[in-house]
C-alpha cells in the first residue's frame, strides 16, 4: 500500500468512497457528495491523502479548519474514509499516521474528530492513534430524521505547540 498526496484528478474515486461512507448512515451528517470546488474550499491544502493498492485508490484522508479565527489556526478536523471492500485492513491506520505526521510538519497542534457512536471502527482507529475521548454532544443533529449523538476526540501533538 502506498500513501500519497491527493491530486485533483483523484476526485471521482475520492467522491465515490465518500458516498460509500455516507451510505453507511454513520460516517457523516452529509447525504450528498459536494462538487470538487465546494469540497476543495472546505479543506486545508495540507493533509490531503489517498491510499493506493495496485492502481486503485482505496481510502482518503483530509483536514478541515475548525474556525476562521486565527487563534484556532493550529487546530483541524480529521476526515478518514475507506472504500467499502477495504475496511478493517489497516488502510485507515496508515492514512491516519501520515495525516498526523503531515499535520505536525505544517504546525498543527490539535487534531479533532466528531464520530457517531455506531462507527466503532473509527472510534477504535482514533484511540489507537493517540486520540482521547473528550465528550459527547447529545442529539446534536438529525440524519434521516433521527437524532444523532457525536463523540468528540482530540489528539494533541507532542512536538507542536509545546512552547
Amino acid at each position: 500500500m502506498e500513501i500519497r498526496r491527493m491530486k485533483n484528478s483523484d476526485w471521482p474515486r475520492v467522491a465515490e468512497i465518500y458516498q460509500q461512507g455516507m451510505d453507511t448512515g454513520f460516517a457523516t451528517f452529509e447525504k450528498e457528495v459536494p462538487s470538487f470546488e465546494v469540497w476543495d474550499a472546505a479543506h486545508l491544502q495540507v493533509g490531503r491523502l489517498v491510499a493506493i493498492v495496485g492502481d486503485s485508490i482505496v481510502g482518503w484522508a483530509a483536514l478541515s479548519p475548525v474556525s476562521s479565527r486565527c487563534v484556532y489556526g493550529g487546530v483541524a478536523e480529521v476526515s478518514v474514509y475507506i472504500g467499502q471492500g477495504n475496511r478493517g485492513q489497516g488502510v485507515g491506520k496508515m492514512l491516519m499516521q501520515q495525516l498526523i505526521e503531515e499535520s505536525e510538519k505544517a504546525g498543527l497542534w490539535t487534531l479533532q474528530s466528531g464520530i457517531f457512536p455506531e462507527n466503532k471502527g473509527s472510534v477504535e482507529l482514533h484511540l489507537k492513534k493517540g486520540f482521547r475521548f473528550i465528550g459527547k454532544r447529545e442529539r446534536v443533529g438529525k440524519r434521516d430524521n433521527v437524532w444523532k449523538d457525536n463523540l468528540l476526540f482530540e489528539r494533541r501533538s507532542a512536538v507542536v505547540g509545546m512552547d
